[in-house]
């Protein structure tokens, strides 16, 4: 079942520490100062930070749902459209997306992806 931007803020706002950041065209989400992802309004898209291996594998699999934005060291940023991901894949990348910029402390608050209860 897809997602919308909605349920995507909703994974967001359970997770500790994010300050969100807004531009002209998209809107952006860091913890403690680092960037981990992104939300583009007009695509109904968003940017996550993965592990330069995650991101091949998730546009390998499906590239209908996931395309490489760009590479930035051992990380390879990936954008999902949200109407082809459920809410539990798209909570467990957004939560590996947090945990990759997030500091120890705050993975020892937050160690596993939050659960949302009801309706996507």
């Amino acid at each position: 079942m897809a997602v919308d931007s909605s349920f995507f803020h909703r994974i967001i706002d359970a997770l500790p520490e994010v300050t969100r950041g807004h531009g002209s065209d998209y809107d952006s989400y860091s913890v403690r100062g680092k960037r981990f992802g992104y939300y583009w309004p007009r695509t109904q898209t968003v940017g996550l930070k993965q592990l330069l291996h995650e991101q091949q594998a998730l546009v390998a699999e499906r590239p209908d749902v996931f395309e490489v934005q760009f590479t930035a060291g051992s990380f390879g940023w990936v954008v999902v459209h949200l109407a082809g991901i459920d809410g539990d894949e798209l909570g467990e990348l957004v939560y590996e997306a947090w945990r990759l910029s997030a500091p120890d402390d705050l993975i020892a608050v937050q160690p596993e992806p939050p659960t949302l209860t009801g309706r996507v």
